[in-house]
């Protein structure tokens, strides 16, 4: 390859208004030839330059490994910003159409310029602009947007790009179930929780339609805390033995049996406090639900849902009455601590706290 050529690329130009930006494919091992990433920094005279963030290594990595299984596919598109020297040579208009024109985007590339001389910054993609460039593969083609603007501009179009809100968290917990392929490995997981809980809330049983979700939206629990929940217990609690740890499936009507054959107790002995909503009921709220699954745990681990002594378990679940205040009075704890009914948090203290409060008196 020349050090130095002209890169032609096929493209569309959009005119917004009176903006324009290009669209176009590119193979992503290309894109640092004559792609640089300007991040944050202050010049020997203090001064603002660049605007992009440092690279997540970790995110990075998750995204490479992505790339490099069967399937792999990246829909979004990356975006671009040109100085002058990148130039559209615009073909045949399209019939009837103004506001889109064919032709072809010509980028310089000089491999002996210093990063920040190059022709185009990377204003979105930064991450996985690098997967791709670290990735075991020989090309990656990509969507690409790119506009020509100054630095400035480039910098306000990064914090617009920049600035939309991720998907929520409960829509992504409640897709992870419908999703295949390689997933990072926070929400891979998570994946198995995320099933259950589906299965908890879609089904019979008292979780049924109580947990919050895009899809049941007059749910009052925190899907959070059914997550934290469920992923403890799949990997450290009574669930783990129901789990594939090779890939990480599992028998889901195991563990959905076991959980209600569990929850179906503690719902009906503590009916008021399983009825009210979690800003009236410790029971129904994070802490209550993280607190109550160790206590599952603690009771049943190791042991099939068919195999258990469910007779016992409602035993040691009686042991906990009058030794809880779900919804009023005081909880006394083992060193002497007191603290209002409804002054427990839904933290890893306050977690802890009421767990072994509640294993304790499952104990006796």
């Amino acid at each position: 390859m020349a050090d130095r050529y002209a890169l032609r690329l096929p493209a569309l130009q959009v005119n917004q208004g009176d903006k324009q930006i290009y669209c176009f494919a590119v193979d992503g091992k290309k894109l640092h030839d004559f792609t640089a990433v300007s991040r944050i920094r202050r010049d020997d005279e203090k001064q603002l330059q660049g605007y992009q963030r440092p690279e997540a290594l970790s995110h990075i990595r998750a995204i490479r490994r992505y790339l490099e299984s069967d399937g792999a596919m990246l829909p979004n598109a990356l975006v671009l910003a040109f100085d002058d020297r990148v130039e559209f040579v615009a073909g045949r208009p399209t019939n009837g159409i103004d506001y889109a024109v064919p032709g072809e985007l010509v980028i310089p590339v000089d491999e002996s310029l210093a990063e920040h001389e190059k022709p185009a910054w990377l204003v979105d993609g930064q991450q996985r602009s690098a997967a791709i460039r670290d990735a075991a593969l020989a090309e990656f083609p990509v969507a690409a947007v790119g506009f020509i603007a100054s630095q400035e501009e480039q910098r306000s179009q990064f914090i617009l790009v920049n600035s939309t809100k991720p998907l929520p968290k409960g829509l992504v917990y409640e897709l992870l179930p419908e999703t295949t392929g390689q997933l990072p490995r926070s929400y891979a997981r998570r994946q198995l929780a995320a099933k259950i809980m589906v299965l908890l809330n879609m089904g019979d049983g008292p979780f049924s339609g109580r947990i919050s979700s895009p899809t049941s939206p007059g749910g009052s629990i925190k899907d959070n805390s059914v997550l934290k929940m469920l992923e403890h217990s799949i990997y450290e609690g009574a669930l783990y033995q129901y789990r594939n740890a090779e890939n990480g499936t599992g028998d889901e009507e195991a563990m959905l049996a076991h959980l209600l054959s569990f929850w179906k107790p503690v719902a009906s002995m503590f009916e008021d406090a399983w009825d009210r909503p979690p800003k009236e009921s410790r029971l129904t709220h994070g802490v209550g639900i993280q607190a109550m699954g160790f206590v599952m745990d603690r009771l049943t681990a190791d042991v099939p849902y068919d195999k258990v002594n469910w007779d016992r378990v409602r035993v040691s679940l009686r042991g906990l009455e009058g030794n809880v205040a779900w919804t009023s009075g005081t909880w006394t704890f083992a060193d002497g601590q007191e603290r209002r009914w409804n002054s427990l948090q839904n933290t890893a203290s306050d977690v802890r706290l009421l767990s072994s409060h509640l294993q304790a008196c499952a104990d006796r």
